[in-house]
């Protein structure tokens, strides 16, 4: 029966191919299937997009308690310093503003106390970008009278550290001076660093940057590797100097302190006034020398000599 079926398909079929009659033209379902497609893909794009990760909008830190974040790895720098890279979670940025501090403190209260047996709390400033996801980086020099940095230095991966912050000590502006002048020695160096990354990351940046950083042998400089690329890359708006205490034998740069001489032959002039920043940071007798003491959190009067160059305290700012 279905053979004598398909017999009889067959001859009409050949039939009706022999025919001269103009066959019926058959409906398309095309344009309905076109249009399918389209509302199909639209749906989907609106649904890519309607999923795609929310905005940041909350930093992971707490300005106003310490948390407790684990030591993800630490990556070694030299012979006295290393970066310790902390987790943050759920892969958020830190979103510190610039430029700004963090408080560290031993997570364990009994670890780590003052002869007063209250904890030892110190300001750290991160090297990672603000918006660097999920992580927190921290480089540290290990100081033999530094009770907080010979403590990080005892972390293993996968402990923890209790930080609290940001702490907002300069709000930068991009392009606020023509010219900004960064003295900094030793570990000082990362306040200045967080500046001078972030401005020269903006393409809209005319600022120029003038970086002085003394340290005591050349293996001591931190962040060199770091500084010089910035300098290729931007040369018209970067330059760095570095001034060693103890030069090797083939030194070619600048050797001792940073001088008066030293100022006045890269920095800009006091009478630039507005127009003109200098920011300043190191161990406290650099500070005191080139800017006179910090009063504790606050700036203290300024002195030493940037104030016998006729610098005033507005166009200065201690770390």
């Amino acid at each position: 029966m279905l053979l004598a079926s398909l017999s009889r398909s067959s001859r009409a079929a050949a039939v009706r191919s022999y025919t001269t009659a103009v066959p019926k033209k058959a409906s398309s379902n095309l344009p309905a299937l076109l249009l399918g497609t389209g509302i199909l893909s639209a749906a989907g794009a609106y649904w890519y997009l309607d999923k795609s990760p929310p905005k940041q909008e909350k930093s992971p830190l707490d300005p106003n308690n310490f948390l407790d974040f684990k030591l993800k790895k630490i990556v070694p720098y030299n012979h006295n310093s290393a970066t310790f890279v902390f987790e943050l979670p759920n892969n958020d940025a830190s979103l510190i503003p610039v430029a700004s501090c963090l408080l560290v403190k031993a997570s364990d209260p009994e670890a780590l106390k003052d002869p007063k047996g209250k904890p030892i709390i110190r300001p750290y400033t991160p090297v990672s970008p603000p918006d660097a996801p999920g992580v927190l980086s921290l480089l540290v020099k290990r100081y033999e009278s530094g009770n907080m940095s010979k403590y990080i230095f005892t972390l293993k991966e996968g402990d923890t550290l209790s930080i609290k912050g940001p702490l907002l000590k300069f709000p930068y502006q991009a392009n606020e001076f023509d010219e900004v002048a960064l003295i900094g020695g030793g570990s000082g160096i990362t306040p200045l660093y967080q500046v001078i990354t972030h401005a020269l990351s903006d393409k809209n940046n005319k600022t120029k940057f003038k970086l002085l950083y003394s340290n005591v042998t050349e293996k001591d400089i931190l962040l060199r590797e770091e500084f010089d690329e910035l300098k290729k890359k931007f040369p018209n708006t970067f330059d760095v100097v570095y001034l060693l205490d103890q030069p090797s034998e083939g030194w070619k740069g600048p050797t001792g302190y940073v001088s008066a001489d030293v100022i006045k032959k890269h920095v800009g002039p006091a009478d630039l006034k507005e127009k003109i920043k200098i920011f300043v940071c190191g161990p406290p007798g650099q500070v005191a020398a080139i800017s006179g003491k910090k009063a504790g959190m606050k700036q203290g009067e300024l002195g030493g000599i940037l104030k016998e160059l006729g610098y005033s305290e507005d166009q200065v700012f201690k770390f």
